[in-house]
Formats: C-alpha cells, structure tokens, sequence
C-alpha cells in the first residue's frame, strides 16, 4: 500500500475572518467553510463534545490544502503562535510565489511582519519567513531563472 498524497496542514486561530482574508490575499481560494461537531468528530480527535469551525483554503494549482480551524469548545488549551522558529513541533507552511517583493507589500498590508530578512539561496531561490495573523509562520520562496 503506497501513500497517495497529503491531504491538508491545520492551524488553530482565533479569528477565522482575519486567517482567511490573509490566505486569500496570499492567492489561496476558500473552498468551503462548515461547523464541526457531534460525537463521530470527538472520536477522530479525542476531544468529546467538540464544536469546531473550519474553512478549507486550496492553492491554486489544487494539490494542497490548509484547514483554518476555530474551537469553539471545548477552550483551547495551549498558545504555540510565537514559538521562534528553533522550537520543537510545527514550524511552518513554505509557499511558492512568483514575485516575493509583491507578495510582501501585499501581506505586510494585512499585518504580516517578515522575521528575518529575504535571502538568496545560491542562484535558486529568493527565501524569507513572515508571521502572519496570530503570528502564524509562513515562508515564501520565489524560484529565480
């Protein structure tokens, strides 16, 4: 049996609105959006009498996927937002973008903040992370030619 493919990355916000508005300004396209819940859900996730709100955000190309999701209950339980990037666990989602400069000014418009600086990997890649809505890491990479 051979792994098909991955499926989706979930984060965890505060603000659904504001995580959607910024993936869609990143050029993701919201697939759906729906309220999770009932004992079938508890089961999966071990937490009983979850109530989840959740949009599906598609890349373009329509491989890849992240799952924005909102508990509303039971409470939520840990902060992992502003780990800095030698923490252990999720560090970030790497996206490739066409033009790194453009997608920049557009993010930093919508609260993004870059962490470091946007480097050249040899004659490759221009590369940077940026915290975007509830410090979420995202890294951008625009292939050069």
């Amino acid at each position: 049996m051979a792994l098909k493919r991955m499926d989706n990355v979930g984060i965890v916000v505060e603000d659904l609105d504001e995580a959607i508005a910024f993936f869609l300004e990143l050029g993701l396209e919201l697939e759906g959006r729906a309220t999770v819940e009932g004992e079938w859900a508890g089961r999966v996730t071990g937490l009983a009498d979850q109530r989840v709100e959740i949009a599906m955000m598609r890349t373009p190309d329509g491989h890849s996927r992240i799952e924005l999701s909102r508990l509303l209950a039971p409470a939520v339980v840990e902060d992992h937002r502003n780990a800095p990037v030698n923490a252990l666990g999720y560090l970030r989602v790497m996206f490739a973008v066409d033009d790194i400069d453009d997608t920049l000014e557009r993010l930093c418009m919508r609260g993004a903040r870059l962490v470091g600086e946007v480097v050249r990997y040899q004659n490759s890649y221009r590369l940077c992370y940026l915290r975007g809505p509830e410090g979420i890491l995202i890294g951008l990479a625009q292939e050069l030619n």
